[in-house]
């Protein structure tokens, strides 16, 4: 298994979703696995540290391992079968020992960054559908527009949905006057509008 980290997210508009990208440690491939709004929107608010003034679906998910007693391990991109990820998550609970969850890559990621637990994927998956540092990232990824499709994709999101859903969060946290929270939100949001500017 290859050891990887999460790079960055990118707009992805063939399928109007975005890419998140994985970066191999000790090598220049890189895996993009393309993945709805509302999972990319998760995924990037734990890059940023971005605590919500509610726990969001991952964040619950990862309240409930804790409250039992159980510690990510690790996440590994397990198989690709006609063009769609298979992930699982690994636990380690003081009671039941190793448990094995399947799941979406979007969703091991997202917890995997909540709980800075390490990212796997298997050699024959990066061999596969992997592409290869800094010889144009849109340019490789729309050659493997079936290798790179997470399951259960919404295509009808859009960046402007997800700009939506942060200044969403944004009114929330200024609400209940979190406004550190509100900071990094608006500061999330920015981003994501200068992205879309540069991309037109």
């Amino acid at each position: 298994m290859v050891l990887v980290e999460v790079l960055r997210i990118s707009y992805y508009a063939p399928s109007k979703g975005y890419a998140v990208l994985l970066q191999e440690v000790e090598g220049k491939r890189q895996l993009p696995i393309v993945v709805g709004s509302t999972e990319a929107q998760s995924i990037a608010l734990a890059l940023e540290g971005v605590e919500m003034p509610r726990p969001m679906t991952h964040d619950l998910i990862q309240n409930i391992f804790s409250h039992h007693k159980s510690l990510v391990d690790k996440i590994i991109i397990s198989k690709l079968n006609k063009g769609t990820f298979f992930s699982r998550i690994i636990l380690q609970s003081e009671q039941l020992g190793e448990i094995i969850i399947d799941a979406r890559p979007s969703d091991a990621i997202a917890i995997s960054l909540r709980s800075l637990a390490p990212i796997y994927v298997r050699a024959s998956i990066l061999n596969k559908a992997g592409i290869t540092e800094g010889v144009g990232f849109e340019s490789q990824i729309e050659k493997l527009p079936q290798q790179t499709i997470d399951e259960d994709l919404d295509l009808p999101k859009t960046p402007l949905e997800l700009i939506q859903n942060l200044n969403n969060a944004l009114d929330k946290a200024v609400d209940s006057e979190n406004y550190e929270v509100a900071a990094k939100l608006r500061d999330k949001i920015k981003s994501i509008e200068h992205k879309i500017r540069s991309s037109q």
